[in-house]
């Protein structure tokens, strides 16, 4: 069947750049769905989305004009109640077939077909496919409906009395099929093949001829690139061609990439010229620089590709590609200059203070109502800082100076200015007052949303301070009942938790925790609720965030290990710093032909000493009578004090494989064995003998986890 390309534009006013690319695709994914429902596109149907600032767009590749014939069976009713006694059809069925538009159709046209209980009446046949001119209307109501918009817009139409919502007012509707308009109205719009392009640089009005001509036309006649993907690379080559002229760069960094995605959404024909300013501003910390750049004016600063350092020179992505773009360049140096000034005069404002003597003024800024002022939980911070430093044997004085400091910040004018510079600022204020470096590094890094760098005795108080932060945040805001829900978590505690088991990991490979510490997840979080002096915690919490962060990690750990070895290991909550070592060690263990009849043994076990009703005895050897669980008291008793030696120091795997030498043992023992024996004796002694060796064979995880 003959296909042609089907071409639908919305031109809009200007749509929120933040949200284009996810409208432009959803729309195009609607249409395309929607169509694909009623089998209106070729077998070779391609989709291209289009998004700029003032439309959304969708061409599928290969569209019929009618849908072919499709077979329907239809189950009506059952056959009892669809015909009377005579085999007639009964008022019933006949009201049926009218409601399904089949009331062409006789009883004889009718087949019977049993669900197993009954038979029913089915009717079969084919019906005429969709028509694409009746059907299209439906599908852009559809793909407009199912679009993700962040605020919808309510406007009035031309006619003064009419109100539609959507995000933005529409202006404009082009519905071509090959060369053909397709009467459609979408928001009181009607279709055409008129569109618009470039507010500016384009000539009027667009005449489109066809479908296919759709983003040449645009782009010559319009001066429109009308394909989100093609904009972004063209934005992308010139950005770095131009940087490349200048020997700078833009970075790497994924600010760039959001602010590439960002612009992208702002211009229709984009040109990049360069800007500059003083040079005297590069005195200013660079952060500063660069977010009021990118933030604030969407330029892209330029760095010295050899030493990585910020230059006075940045990139401008413009709408108005001209011969002579002169003002355009000296406006934009115009509005950012102040902003630069500003940066300037806060950072030496700022300086007159030392860091210190800022401490005190966050006793009015307020943390939260029930948890009191940045100063009562820079004093908690401070106090998790000392212990978590005591128990790692590192430097308690820095640790605890580092606290103090961390958000001394807050009441600086540059933080007030540029809040997500929280931190980094303070780092430069501690390093211009002379405060060691080892707290200077804590202070920038606080705000990291994972510790992904190696620890050294150089950066011991970073991820020290790093851990404290995320304990006092996790154990206060879940103890007054702000529990993150399937939806919402406002104070981050999922990324808290993430970034404290990135802390400890980081610990854990610089060798800063093993066998010895006492610093566990379980003591660190009971510590943290002991600071929170005279606010009242649910008592639950320690637990509760224990399992929380327990929780977390499983679900990171999930994307790299099977999930039956993690949930064993999980299910013992061991300290974090162990669990990449044990469930190494598990999944060798499962490797071996003793695991399956083991981790089957160990779930058995499990399910007999739940039945257990109180203590059980001291292994009475006397009563043991069966020769198989004499053997496997004598194997219990070699292997336990092997796989507990193992494990004590920290040979995770070599404590699971003694346990494999148990296999023969364990299975001829509950072969041979009634475990549940009348005696209560000697049914409690042998339930003893499981217990020790249920003991033994979990000390790295629990094996049971593992049973198919």
């Amino acid at each position: 069947m003959s296909t042609n390309p089907l071409l639908i534009e919305l031109l809009t006013e200007e749509l929120p750049p933040k949200a284009l690319q996810k409208l432009g695709k959803a729309f195009a994914q609607g249409v395309y769905e929607s169509l694909s429902k009623q089998h209106l596109l070729g077998e070779q149907c391609k989709l291209e989305s289009f998004a700029t600032p003032r439309r959304l767009g969708v061409r599928l590749s290969q569209v019929l004009a009618q849908a072919p014939e499709q077979a329907f069976a239809e189950k009506l009713m059952p056959v009892k109640i669809g015909l009377d006694e005579n085999g007639n059809a009964s008022a019933a069925l006949q009201k049926k077939l009218a409601s399904k538009g089949l009331e062409h159709l006789g009883v004889a046209d009718l087949t019977r077909e049993s669900d197993g209980k009954q038979e029913y009446l089915i009717a079969k046949g084919t019906a005429p496919g969709a028509q694409l001119a009746a059907f299209l209307q439906t599908a852009i109501d559809e793909a407009i409906a199912g679009l993700p918009i962040p605020k919808v817009m309510r406007y009035q139409l031309a006619d003064g009395q009419t109100s539609v919502r959507f995000v933005r007012p529409v202006h404009g509707l082009v519905v071509l099929f090959g060369d053909h308009v397709l009467p459609v109205s979408i928001l009181g719009i009607s279709s055409s093949h008129v569109t618009r392009g470039h507010r500016f640089l384009s000539n009027g009005p667009i005449q489109l001829t066809h479908a296919d001509t759709y983003e040449q036309q645009l782009r010559d006649e319009g001066k429109v690139i009308a394909s989100y993907e093609d904009r972004r690379d063209m934005i992308s080559t010139l950005l770095a061609n131009k940087a490349a002229s200048l020997g700078a760069t833009i970075g790497n960094d994924p600010e760039v990439t959001a602010l590439l995605d960002e612009v992208t959404s702002l211009v229709e024909y984009p040109a990049v010229y360069v800007g500059q300013f003083e040079e005297k501003f590069l005195a200013v910390p660079p952060e500063c620089l660069i977010l009021t750049m990118r933030l604030n004016q969407k330029y892209f600063p330029l760095f010295d590709p050899a030493t990585g350092k910020l230059t006075h020179r940045f990139l401008i992505v413009s709408n108005m590609d001209i011969e002579n773009p002169r003002q355009i360049i000296e406006g934009n140096e115009r509005v950012v200059r102040p902003r630069l000034a500003d940066a300037e005069f806060f950072f030496e404002t700022d300086r007159k203070m030392p860091l210190a003597a800022r401490v005190e003024q966050l006793a009015s800024i307020v943390y939260h109502n029930k948890l009191g002022t940045q100063l009562d939980r820079s004093e908690r911070v401070r106090k998790i800082a000392s212990y978590i430093a005591q128990e790692l044997g590192a430097n308690v004085a820095l640790a605890d100076r580092a606290a103090l400091l961390a958000k001394a910040d807050l009441s600086s004018n540059m933080v007030g200015e540029f809040p997500e510079l929280q931190g980094i600022i303070g780092a430069y204020y501690a390093k211009a007052d002379g405060e060691p470096e080892d707290i200077v590094t804590a202070l920038a890094d606080q705000y990291r949303v994972r510790y992904d760098k190696p620890v050294s005795q150089e950066t011991l108080t970073s991820v020290i301070l790093f851990i404290a932060e995320r304990t006092e945040s996790l154990v206060g805001i879940w103890g007054i009942g702000l529990v993150p829900t399937g939806e919402r978590d406002p104070y981050a505690l999922r990324r808290a938790a993430l970034g404290l088991i990135s802390a400890v990991e980081q610990l854990a490979a610089g060798h800063f925790l093993n066998l010895q510490t006492k610093l566990t997840l379980n003591t660190l979080l009971d510590f943290a609720a002991g600071t929170f002096e005279n606010i009242s915690l649910n008592p639950n919490t320690v637990a509760e965030v224990q399992e929380f962060i327990y929780e977390r990690y499983r679900n990171q750990l999930n994307n790299d290990y099977d999930r039956s070895v993690v949930d064993a290991v999980i299910a013992l909550a061991p300290p974090l710093h162990e669990i990449i070592d044990r469930i190494k060690a598990v999944t060798a263990f499962a490797q071996l032909p003793e695991a399956e009849s083991l981790a089957a043994a160990n779930k058995r076990i499990a399910n007999l000493l739940k039945k257990v009703d109180g203590s059980l005895p001291a292994i009475n050897t006397e009563i043991l009578l069966e020769p198989a669980e004499k053997a496997l008291a004598n194997t219990i008793e070699k292997i336990q004090p092997v796989a507990l030696d193992h494990f004590d120091k920290g040979e995770f795997e070599a404590s699971l494989s003694s346990i494999a030498s148990t296999r023969e043992a364990v299975d001829a023992f509950f072969t041979d064995v009634m475990v549940m024996a009348e005696d209560p004796t000697i049914r409690n002694n042998r339930l003893a003998l499981l217990s020790q060796l249920h003991g033994a064979m979990n000390l790295v995880a629990d094996i049971s986890r593992l049973a198919k």
